[in-house]
Formats: structure tokens, C-alpha cells, sequence
């Protein structure tokens, strides 16, 4: 029986041998093979002593060697197949990465739909000659103050400060997607705001409808705020000429209010045109009013009182408010984080590009131009590229509030700003100022005990065979930035391999 138990091992053994021998290069296959199986012999013979006591753990340790065999076989086809050596830390392959990394992350701005919607919004911006008038004794948040027959009786008057008057107010409604829906599927409860037909065009933002058969329909007319158009639509940037239903009446969605275009006061959800909207039954609402050349001369403040000749309000303090609250532009986000990143830079990294000890014999004008024109195809590529990324993570949620993105872009720009630019520095310091191929084989030299007495740090070298590159683990008086070793021609017989290309 014990014959058969040997034999079958046996074959075990030599399968497991001969299928980790596939992984080799067919060159060294047969040779790989011949000194697998000698040192299968010495092991079987090292392990035969325990064969007559503990026969189980002698076959163990025989397999786990014949196991091995696999990750010597992966080694040997690494060492045998490295793709583009030549190519390997090169200025070229540095560059086409972040290419790849630029084109990748401007197409996933291009298919998420926030980051459509914020391109697609702007510019968000307030007219400077509006202002909302309200009580001046309403504290904290905005509340409707103005009467409709207050309105009524300014509009019938000639005004000397303003040359136009829009009024609304707000109600909650029930919304329902699709005319077919049954009631109670897919509701959402809005905030709509019935306002007076030129609320509009006082604002500077007159309806267009995506085609002119659109127009014709004789439908109420809705405006959708930015927030419910993400939460409650997905960013649909085709939403406009949809109808829905807000209550019992049937609507047409004539487009989309930006949040920093349209930062009227009551929390509103969706603007309705309604011609009804100034009428007894509409209680109290907000009044917008346009400022003509002399109130603008009279607004030297974010507030004015104004005096009514109203009798019912002769004895209140009415106040204009401004409505200009321009939010800044997604450029303008990144371009502040930037400038946050460069002035924080240095508190993590030195700014030197290690570049005080270049030979001038082995580094011409051209090698050093070159290397400067690297380093800024680098931060323009990096540039655009941090952006974009920012851009993905602050909008590419369309349930985040304008506000929360503004802070996502924000802290996201700033710290991935700070440290690619250190990074863009690091790998700048790190690469041969004659080929520009990244130095690579770190190896540590010194005794820390020493590093008073001689230097003690990392040496790094240029596979081209140019420099070999000394970076110091304690800066001291005497060593306290890295610095370049430039090879002679005796040290090309250790890169046989590579080419030493002329400065």
C-alpha cells in the first residue's frame, strides 16, 4: 500500500512542476524545469528522515515546496517580459497619463446630469435695481406684508423711485408628474408662488419654449426653482414644455429658475403666472419693485425706508431691501481654492525644484528649457483636470442645495490642489535633469548614528546612466538639500542596457 501512497505523490509533484513551468518564457522553460526537479530530489531527501515517523507532515512540506515553484515561475516571466522599458519614467508617459486623467474626468462631468445643470444655469446673477418692499417692524425671516390693495394703489399711481411693481404669494400645492397618474403616486407637496403676470420680465427672464408649437398651447405657464428641478426631475434638461399637476389644474413647465437669479423671498418651489394672483381673496404676499435712475441714487444701502402715502400705512415704516445676492461662479470657487492651496504649500513642502547643483557642462540652455517646459505642461494639464474632479464631486449629486456644493468644491479644490501641486514638485525633484526620467532603485546610505560625521539619506539613480541623485534623511548645515552626482563614461558598463541620449 505504501508503494501506491509514494507513487501517487509522485505524480502530484510532477503536475504540480510541470503546470507552474507554462508560466515561463518558452526560451527558459527546459532549464527552469531541470532545476525545479534537482531541488525537488535534495528536498524529497532532506524530508525522507521523516517519512518513517510523521509521514503526513514530510508530504506537506514537499507540496508546499512544489507550490512555491508558481511564484518563482511569475518572477521569472515579470523579469522576462517588462513592457517598454525605455518608456518606463519618461517625460512622455508622465504626460500621456494625465492626459488620460484630464479626458476621463471631463467626460464624467459631461455625462452627469448636476454638473450639466450648473453649466447649463448660468450666469446666476440678481438685477442691481430691484428690492423687495416690506414692513419694516417684519424681523427675522421675510414674511408677506403687503396687501393687494396696497399694490393695486401703487401701480395706479406714478412712482418717482420705481417704474415697476410685481406681486406674489405662496401657497402649498400637491404635485402630480403625468395628467394619468392616479392620485396620491409620485405626489410631491410644492410651495407655489401665484405671482403677477410681469413678475418675469421685471426680473429680466421672459419664457422660451423649446419649440414654437409650444408657445401656441394655452396652458398656465410654471417656473420650476433649481432645488425641486434636481430633487424632483433629475437635472432633466429637457423639462421644459412638460405638463404636471399642481392640484386640480393642468400646467405647462415653461423652464427653470436658477437659485441665485431668482433668491426672492418665501422659500418657493415653483412660480405660477397667474393673472388672478392680485385679487382680494390673495390676502397679504411680497412685493419685488424695479428701481429707476433716481432710487438707484437713493439705494446707498442693502436697505432703505420708504414713506407710503397709502392711508392705511401712513403710520409704518415700509423697507426696501436689496435682492442683488450674486453667488460666486464654479470657476470662481476653484480659482480661490487655488490660490489657498499655493499660499498653504509651503507649510508641507519645500517649493525648491532641487536644482542648485545642475552641471553645466551636462545640462545646456536647450536640457534646462526643456525641463521647465515640462514642468508647465504638467500644472497645465494638472490645472484642468482638478477642476473637472471638483466639479464631478461638489454637483454630481443632484440632491445637494446649491449652498452644500458650493462647500464641497470648495474643500475638495483646495486639498487636491495642495497636494498635486506637491506632488507636481516631488516628481519634478525626483527626475534626472539631463533624460527627465524619474530616478528610481532608492537605497538607504549612512548610519543615522553618523549623520554628523557623514551623510546619511537615500541614493537614487538614473536608469539612463546620467546621475545618481543623494537626498539626505536630517537636513544639517553642510547637507541640507538634495544633490546630483553626474556619472562619467565609466559607469556605462552597469547600463549596458540603456542609451545615454546627448544634452
Amino acid at each position: 500500500m505504501r508503494p501506491r501512497a509514494f507513487s501517487a505523490y509522485d505524480l502530484l509533484y510532477a503536475a504540480l512542476l510541470r503546470t507552474a513551468s507554462f508560466m515561463v518564457p518558452r526560451a527558459a522553460r527546459a532549464e527552469w524545469r531541470r532545476e525545479w526537479r534537482g531541488e525537488l530530489w535534495h528536498v524529497r531527501q532532506a524530508c525522507a528522515p521523516l517519512s518513517g515517523t510523521n509521514g503526513w507532515q514530510a508530504r506537506r512540506e514537499v507540496t508546499a515546496f512544489c507550490l512555491g515553484s508558481f511564484q518563482d515561475a511569475l518572477c521569472v516571466r515579470r523579469a522576462g517580459s517588462t513592457p517598454l522599458p525605455a518608456a518606463q519614467g519618461t517625460p512622455r508617459q508622465c504626460l500621456f497619463v494625465l492626459a488620460a486623467l484630464l479626458v476621463a474626468s471631463y467626460a464624467v462631468a459631461l455625462l452627469l446630469p448636476g454638473v450639466r445643470a450648473e453649466r447649463s444655469l448660468w450666469p446666476r446673477q440678481v438685477s442691481a435695481n430691484l428690492v423687495q418692499i416690506q414692513l419694516a417692524a417684519v424681523e427675522g425671516a421675510p414674511r408677506p406684508s403687503i396687501s393687494t390693495r396696497l399694490f393695486q394703489s401703487w401701480q395706479g399711481q406714478r412712482q418717482r423711485f420705481f417704474d415697476g411693481f410685481a406681486f406674489y404669494h405662496v401657497e402649498n400645492e400637491i404635485m402630480r408628474p403625468a395628467l394619468e397618474a392616479p392620485a396620491g403616486s409620485d405626489w410631491s407637496a410644492w410651495r407655489v408662488a401665484h405671482s403677477s403676470p410681469n413678475l418675469l420680465n421685471l426680473l429680466g427672464l421672459p419664457i422660451e419654449f423649446p419649440d414654437p408649437e409650444a408657445a401656441s398651447i394655452t396652458l398656465p405657464s410654471v417656473l420650476l426653482s433649481e432645488r425641486i428641478w434636481k430633487r424632483d426631475f433629475g437635472a432633466d434638461p429637457h423639462v421644459a414644455g412638460l405638463t404636471i399637476r399642481l392640484g386640480l389644474r393642468t400646467m405647462r413647465i415653461a423652464g427653470i429658475a436658477p437659485d441665485g437669479s431668482l433668491a426672492l423671498p418665501g422659500s418657493v418651489d415653483a412660480w405660477e403666472l397667474d393673472p388672478n394672483a392680485v385679487s382680494d381673496s390673495a390676502g397679504h404676499g411680497f412685493v419685488i419693485a424695479r428701481l429707476t435712475a433716481a432710487g438707484r441714487s437713493m439705494m446707498d444701502s442693502p436697505s432703505v425706508h420708504i414713506s407710503s402715502d397709502d392711508p392705511e400705512y401712513e403710520n409704518e415704516d415700509l423697507l426696501g431691501v436689496a435682492l442683488g445676492q450674486d453667488q460666486p461662479a464654479p470657476q470662481t470657487v476653484y480659482l480661490f481654492a487655488l490660490l489657498l492651496a499655493l499660499l498653504a504649500l509651503p507649510a508641507i513642502t519645500t517649493v525648491s525644484l532641487g536644482e542648485a547643483s545642475m552641471h553645466p557642462r551636462e545640462t545646456s540652455w536647450p536640457r534646462r528649457l526643456f525641463r521647465w517646459s515640462f514642468f508647465a505642461a504638467k500644472a497645465a494639464l494638472l490645472l484642468p483636470i482638478l477642476y473637472f474632479v471638483s466639479l464631478d464631486l461638489a454637483y454630481g449629486f443632484t440632491m445637494l442645495s446649491r449652498e452644500q456644493s458650493i462647500y464641497i468644491q470648495l474643500a475638495a479644490a483646495f486639498g487636491m490642489c495642495l497636494f498635486s501641486m506637491r506632488w507636481a514638485l516631488k516628481d519634478q525633484r525626483q527626475r534626472c535633469p539631463v533624460c527627465m526620467r524619474l530616478v528610481t532603485h532608492p537605497a538607504q546610505v549612512g548610519q543615522a548614528s553618523r549623520t554628523f560625521l557623514d551623510w546619511n539619506g537615500t541614493e537614487m539613480m538614473c536608469m539612463g546612466g546620467h546621475t545618481l541623485l543623494h537626498v539626505p534623511s536630517l537636513p544639517t548645515s553642510w547637507f541640507g538639500a538634495q544633490r546630483w552626482l553626474y556619472l562619467d563614461t565609466s559607469w556605462n558598463f552597469l547600463f549596458a542596457g540603456s542609451t545615454r541620449p546627448i544634452p
